[in-house]
């Protein structure tokens, strides 16, 4: 397993796959490269790139050091970038896309799926997550968190009881760094395909579009019947189509 250096001294594990030019993929909240979905959507892209996954800080493989600060992530992500050559194509995934745009000056390009940007940031979300994790209970912001994005209380109070949720209890401290990041994102100036899904919340295709008014002429595409869980079929070539159209 090859790792990264960051700049405050942390090591980011990552995996490499495919061949030409350099996509690095990044997840959002709850998710790491064995637990979430960018190896599936990956396997679909390695015939056009060479793909870089990696585990943010603080998940899977890789370390974390504190304090915490978005800054640490920019640092982080930057460092894949430097090991795929210092430039590369990104991609995010809803709390990962406000982190790409926070890191896109070493992008040649970016797309973004569904970055939660739609609404003023919940204050009253933030201080209760910061209770829990202060009291070490982790569950219950895990649960927090799920209840948040819409998941009902009946079906949370199921998974707490399944195999998979002891996973997301060791990560549980991430989710204070992605309520962080989503607090500091900021407009990239980069090319930039921003995607929803048709079927998506409302709430979140408002999050797509206002990210999108705030890139100088990104491009914004809808596709037809997915959700925040967009299957990577779907997503590959769009997101292969547009990268790819600037070295055509």
């Amino acid at each position: 397993m090859p790792t990264v250096t960051s700049a405050d001294g942390t090591n980011i594990a990552y995996e490499r796959g495919g061949s030409g030019p350099a996509l690095v993929l990044v997840d959002g909240a709850m998710c790491y490269r064995a637990g979430g979905p960018m190896r599936p959507l990956a396997a679909r892209l390695t015939d056009h790139f060479t793909v870089y996954a990696y585990d943010r800080r603080g998940r899977g493989e890789s370390g974390d050091t504190l304090p915490y600060s978005p800054r640490r992530e920019i640092e982080d992500l930057h460092a894949i970038v430097d090991a795929a050559g210092g430039e590369a194509y990104l991609f995010g995934l809803s709390s990962g896309a406000a982190l790409v745009m926070l890191a896109a000056e070493k992008a040649k390009a970016i797309v973004l799926y569904e970055p939660p940007l739609h609404a003023t940031h919940d204050d009253d979300y933030t201080k209760r997550l910061t209770e829990l994790l202060d009291d070490n209970r982790r569950g219950d912001a895990v649960a927090l968190f799920m209840t948040l994005v819409g998941m009902p209380a009946e079906v949370v109070a199921g998974f707490r009881g399944s195999p998979g949720w002891a996973p997301l209890e060791a990560i549980a401290h991430t989710l204070a760094y992605d309520d962080a990041v989503l607090r500091d994102w900021r407009p990239a100036d980069v090319r930039a395909l921003v995607v929803s899904g048709g079927a998506s919340p409302q709430g979140l295709r408002d999050g797509a579009h206002r990210a999108a008014q705030a890139i100088p002429g990104a491009r914004e595409l809808v596709l037809d019947g997915q959700t925040h869980d967009v299957d990577p079929a779907a997503l590959a070539p769009v997101l292969a189509e547009f990268l790819l159209a600037d070295t055509k």
